[in-house]
C-alpha cells in the first residue's frame, strides 16, 4: 500500500498590546474550539506553538486550558514548539536578545507543559542565512518555512517532501517546507483536497514527507472562518477523514522525524519569508508593478512554471518604507546596547528591564500587509510603552545624569538627529526633516506623544473600487489574501496623502486662502522651502535645571529670505517644553504670509467620551478628537486623555487663530479596508507682515491628571 507522512503544525499568538476582548474571542472562537476538537480525535498528532504573550494572557484568564493540553503532550498527541517569548523577527534584534527570548520561552514551556522543546515557530518565518548559528546556539534542532524559501534556492516542488540540513559557520539546524498547496487548501476547500493531495505524494516506499503549518486564527478568527470551521463542521469532517485514512497516512511529530529518518540534503537558503510577505516588504509602486506581472503571468498561463522566479521584496525594507518602523526599531537597538553594556552585577536587577525591551521587539507592528501591523496604533502605543518603561528601568540605576543631550545618528540615515533626555521627557528632533520634534516620551505615563503615521500611498489602494461594503458581502469563505472586503462604504473618498511626516514643531508658510479642509487633505503649495528641508543646530546646553537646543535654518518664502529659529527649552524637573520662535526678514521688502506651527498628538481613540479637546473659553460644540474646527483670536487649546490620566496644553503669548482636525489612514487588515484614526492636528498660526523681526513664545505642559 502507498503510504505518506503527514506533519500538521499550528501557531497561535496575539500582538503585545492587544486588546484583552481580541484576546477573548480568539480562544472563545480557535484556541479553545481547536482544543476541544482535538480531544475527540485523540490519534490526530499536531505540533502547537504558543508566543509567550498568549500563554501568559492564558495563564491568567483560563488557566484549565493548560492542563488540558498538558495531558494531550504526555499521551503524545501533541508537540509543542518554542520561539521567541514575544515573537520577534529574529534576524533584526541582537543576538543576546534572540537567545535571550527562545530561552524564555523554552523555560515556560518547559514549566507549563512538561515538555522540553527542540523545534521552534520562526515569526512570520522570515529567514536570513546566519540564523543557524543563533538556532544551535539556543538549543534549537529544527524550525519550519515555506516550501517558498526552498524553490527560491532552485529547489522544485518534487525535491520538497522531506527535510534539508542547512547551516552557518558549522552551526547545523535542520528545516521543513511548509506546502503552500495546503496553506491555501486549509481550512478554505473541501477535506478530501488535503486528502487527494496527500495521496498524490504517497509512494511504495512511504518516505515522502508533506508538511501543513500556518496561523491557529485561521480556524475560526479570520473572517466567516468561526461558522464554516465550527458550527459548519469543516473541521470535525477533516480530523473524521484524516482518522479514517491512517492505514496510509502516518501522522508524526516533527521531531520523530528527524529521529527517524534522515535529511534530504544540505540546502542554504536566501533571505526569504512567505510569498505574501515580499509583495508586502515592496515599496508601493513596485508593488503594484509586482502584482500586475503576476497577473500577466496568470493571463497568459506562464505563472506556475515561472513563480519561483517572481519573487518579491526583503523583510527589512519596511525599515525604508515606514519612518515609523525604523524610529521604533532604532530605539529598540539602542535600549538592548544600554541594557546588554551594562555590568554583570546591574544586569541581575534588570530583569524587568530586559522583559519590557523583548516585549517591545513583538514584530506585529514593524511590518503591515493584509494585517493592520503599523497601522494599529494600540499596538504602536504598546512598544513604546514598554521601551520607555525599559529606559525608566535603567534611569534608576543612575547611569548618568539628566537632562543629557546627544547628537548622533539615531536613526541610521547619514543625518545627526538631537536626543534630549530629561527626568519627565525624552524628546527625539530631526534636522533633516525640518528640525522636528517626531518623537516624544512623556515618562511619568510611558507615552509617546506623537505616536502617530503619516498617510501615505499604499497598492492596495487601488482594490477600494472594487471592495464590498457591508450588506453587499457574499457569504463564501475565503481566504482573507483572496478577500476584498471593506468596513464601510465611500472609502476611497478619503483617501488623502501627506508630503512630509505628521509629527511636532512643524514649520509652515502657507497662503492665507488656504482653507482648512485644503490643508487637512494636503491640497496646497508651500510657501516657503522650511518643510522637509536640513535645518542646523546652532546651539545646545543643559544644567541642572533644563536642557535647551536652537534650530535655525535661512530659507525663502515668496523669493524672500527669512531666517527662522526655534530654540526648544525642557524643563528637569516637569513636563514643560517651552519654545521661542523667532523670524527675521533678511530681505528689503515685508514678508507677507501665514505662518503655522503643526502638532500631531497621537492619542489612539478619536471618538471617545475620555479623550476630548477643551479651551478657556466658550465650549466646543465637538469636543471629540476627529472633531474639524476653528478657533480666533486665542492663545490657549488642551487635550484631554481622561483614559491614560493625561493632560496636554498648549499656549501662546500671542493670540493665534488655530485649526484641529484627525489624521486617518485608509490601510488594510484581517477584516478588511478600514479608516484607522491617527493623530490629532493642531495648527496655531499667525497672518503676518513681517518687516522685520517677529517672535513669540509657545509652551506645551504634560502633566498626569491625579
Amino acid at each position: 500500500m502507498k503510504k505518506v507522512n503527514f506533519l500538521f503544525g499550528i501557531h497561535n499568538h496575539q500582538p503585545v498590546g492587544n486588546f484583552d476582548f481580541v484576546f477573548e474571542e480568539a480562544y472563545q472562537k480557535s484556541y479553545l474550539p481547536f482544543i476541544e476538537a482535538l480531544e475527540r480525535h485523540p490519534k490526530i498528532r499536531i505540533a502547537i506553538h504558543f508566543t509567550g504573550i498568549l500563554l501568559d494572557w492564558i495563564k491568567e484568564k483560563h488557566p484549565n486550558y493548560i492542563p488540558r493540553v498538558r495531558e494531550m503532550v504526555h499521551k503524545n498527541q501533541v508537540e509543542i514548539l518554542t520561539g521567541g517569548f514575544y515573537e520577534p523577527i529574529l534576524a533584526v534584534i541582537p543576538r543576546n536578545d534572540r537567545l535571550g527570548q527562545i530561552r524564555k520561552l523554552t523555560k515556560m514551556v518547559k514549566e507549563l507543559f512538561d515538555y522540553d522543546a527542540i523545534g521552534m515557530w520562526l515569526a512570520e518565518r522570515i529567514w536570513e542565512p546566519t540564523l543557524p548559528s543563533t538556532l544551535a546556539e539556543a538549543g534549537i534542532k529544527y524550525t519550519i518555512l515555506d516550501d517558498t524559501h526552498f524553490k527560491y534556492a532552485g529547489l522544485r516542488e518534487e525535491n520538497l517532501h522531506g527535510y534539508y540540513m542547512t547551516e552557518d559557520l558549522g552551526n547545523a539546524v535542520d528545516l521543513f517546507p511548509i506546502s503552500k498547496r495546503l496553506r491555501y487548501a486549509i481550512p478554505f476547500e473541501d477535506p478530501q483536497e488535503t486528502i487527494n493531495h496527500l495521496g498524490f505524494w504517497a509512494s511504495e516506499e512511504g518516505n515522502n514527507i508533506v508538511v501543513f503549518a500556518d496561523d491557529g486564527e485561521k480556524f475560526g478568527v479570520w473572517p466567516k472562518t468561526y461558522d464554516h470551521v465550527y458550527k459548519n463542521g469543516w473541521l470535525e469532517n477533516f480530523l473524521t477523514k484524516l482518522e479514517e485514512n491512517l492505514s496510509w497516512i502516518n501522522i508524526l511529530h516533527f521531531k520523530e522525524t528527524i529521529e527517524s529518518m534522515k535529511p534530504l540534503g544540505r540546502i542554504y537558503l536566501p533571505t526569504a519569508s512567505y510569498a505574501e510577505m515580499g509583495e508586502w516588504s515592496l515599496f508601493s509602486k513596485a508593488s503594484e508593478e509586482f502584482v500586475n506581472f503576476e497577473h500577466y503571468l496568470m493571463d497568459n498561463g506562464k505563472y506556475e512554471e515561472n513563480n519561483v522566479f517572481v519573487r518579491g521584496g526583503f523583510w527589512r525594507n519596511f525599515l525604508a518604507k515606514y519612518r515609523e518602523v525604523n524610529d521604533m526599531h532604532k530605539k529598540v537597538l539602542r535600549v538592548s546596547k544600554k541594557l546588554w553594556t551594562l555590568p554583570d552585577s546591574q544586569k541581575t536587577k534588570s530583569q524587568k528591564a530586559f522583559d519590557h525591551l523583548w516585549a517591545a521587539q513583538c514584530n506585529c507592528p514593524y511590518w503591515h500587509g493584509v494585517f493592520g501591523g503599523i497601522y494599529l496604533s494600540h499596538i504602536r502605543d504598546a512598544i513604546y510603552s514598554n521601551l520607555i518603561d525599559a529606559e525608566k528601568e535603567l534611569d534608576k540605576l543612575n547611569r548618568y545624569s539628566l537632562p543629557n543631550i546627544e547628537i548622533f545618528d539615531v536613526n541610521i540615515d547619514g543625518f545627526d538627529e538631537v536626543l534630549v533626555e530629561t527626568k519627565h521627557i525624552n524628546a527625539y528632533f530631526d534636522s533633516k526633516a525640518g528640525g522636528i520634534l517626531y518623537e516624544l516620551d512623556y515618562k511619568p505615563l510611558s507615552k509617546n506623544i506623537l505616536d502617530t503615521m503619516t498617510r501615505r500611498h499604499e497598492a492596495y489602494h487601488s482594490k477600494l473600487d472594487r471592495a464590498t461594503a457591508p450588506g453587499e458581502q457574499s457569504d463564501h469563505t475565503a481566504s482573507i489574501h483572496d478577500l476584498v472586503l471593506a468596513k464601510e462604504a465611500n472609502l476611497k473618498s478619503k483617501l488623502h496623502y501627506d508630503f512630509y511626516d505628521r509629527k511636532a514643531l512643524i514649520d509652515h508658510f502657507i497662503d492665507p486662502g488656504v482653507t482648512i479642509k485644503d490643508f487637512s487633505e494636503s491640497r496646497y503649495t508651500e510657501k516657503g522651502d522650511f518643510i522637509n528641508k536640513l535645518y542646523t543646530v546652532t546651539s545646545f546646553k543643559s544644567d541642572k535645571k533644563s536642557a535647551n537646543v536652537v534650530f535655525s535654518r535661512l530659507g525663502n518664502v515668496d523669493g524672500r529670505q527669512v531666517l527662522l529659529s526655534k530654540a526648544i527649552t525642557i524643563n528637569n524637573a516637569d513636563g514643560i517644553i517651552a519654545i521661542d520662535y523667532q523670524l527675521q526678514n533678511k530681505s528689503s521688502e515685508p514678508v507677507k504670509s501665514r505662518f503655522g506651527i503643526e502638532f500631531n498628538f497621537g492619542l489612539q481613540a478619536g471618538h471617545a467620551d475620555d479623550r476630548y479637546y477643551y479651551t478657556n473659553g466658550p465650549r466646543l460644540d465637538d469636543k471629540y478628537l476627529d472633531s474639524v474646527g476653528e478657533i480666533e483670536n486665542t492663545k490657549f487649546i488642551g487635550l484631554r486623555d481622561d483614559w491614560r490620566k493625561l493632560d496636554i496644553q498648549l499656549t501662546t503669548a500671542q493670540n493665534a487663530t488655530i485649526w484641529r482636525f484627525p489624521i486617518e489612514t485608509t490601510s488594510l487588515s484581517e477584516g478588511g479596508f478600514e479608516r484607522v484614526y491617527q493623530s490629532s492636528v493642531v495648527l496655531v498660526f499667525w497672518d503676518l507682515k513681517i518687516e522685520k523681526n517677529w517672535q513669540n513664545n509657545l509652551k506645551l505642559i504634560f502633566s498626569k491628571i491625579e
